[in-house]
């Protein structure tokens, strides 16, 4: 019953969200709208107006939060390096036969935006949603390049605490400054992986794509040459996003 009192809430608060969108409202017209009493709208309008989804206006009215610009500008960011990056996925998982993820990093978490299968038959176990660890993936590692000791040693103490430190902070400072990440079968048994940053304009890393497949068929010396591919393919995504190699220097 918790569940669903939570989620009738929930599905509330979204119906306030979208009726303040079409047009600022009073509380006793939003609550007549939604065919709620006075006080529950007031109640959850009052909730929403604290996290930054709502703002009040004149006579006790609502309109759209400053929440909602952040997180819609975060949206339209994280659409546009999916509309970018999707046919250069493609063509990367078509001429290596493997499994492409495209990922950002959200709340110290690799989040997988896409995923484009290969033509082995060989099951990737990731979906699109995932959130998986920075530490053991090729992606997620990717998404850390730019990071200094000390982070990469905070990050693996709160994901692997028992890790070997200094073999890992070794190949995370390699990795650095070949401007490519692998996964040597560190987050899933018997799957490799070779990833590379996305860079924005200004030159940050805003995202990473990675190359997965069996260990059967990513030997070390296959990994060492889908590397140059990897990197040259976040770089057309890059450069598509605004980014020029001049800026890495």
């Amino acid at each position: 019953m918790a569940d669903k009192g939570g989620s009738q809430t929930l599905l509330r608060g979204l119906d306030i969200i979208e009726a303040v969108s079409r047009a600022p409202v009073s509380l006793l017209s939003l609550a007549n709208e939604l065919g709620l009493t006075k006080s529950t709208a007031h109640r959850l309008a009052s909730s929403l107006v604290d996290r930054g989804y709502l703002s009040i206006v004149s006579r006790g009215g609502y309109r759209l939060g400053p929440k909602l610009l952040d997180l819609g500008s975060r949206a339209q960011k994280q659409f546009d390096l999916i509309q970018v990056a999707r046919p250069h996925l493609e063509a990367l998982a078509q001429s290596s036969g493997d499994t492409v993820h495209l990922g950002i990093l959200s709340a110290d978490e690799a989040l997988y935006l896409d995923k484009i299968p290969g033509n082995r038959r060989i099951e990737i176990s990731s979906r699109v949603g995932d959130r998986q660890p920075l530490t053991t993936t090729g992606l997620g590692k990717a998404l850390l390049l730019d990071e200094g000791q000390d982070i990469w040693r905070a990050r693996l103490s709160e994901e692997q605490p028992s890790g070997d430190a200094d073999t890992w902070l070794r190949r995370m400072a390699g990795y650095a400054a070949a401007g490519h990440a692998f996964d040597l079968e560190e987050n899933e048994d018997r799957i490799r992986c070779v990833a590379a940053p996305i860079r924005a304009a200004g030159g940050a890393i805003c995202g990473a794509i990675s190359v997965s497949g069996a260990a059967q068929y990513m030997d070390d010396a296959r990994m060492a040459d889908l590397a140059h591919e990897v990197r040259s393919t976040a770089d057309v995504i890059a450069m598509s996003m605004g980014w020029t190699p001049e800026q890495e220097d």
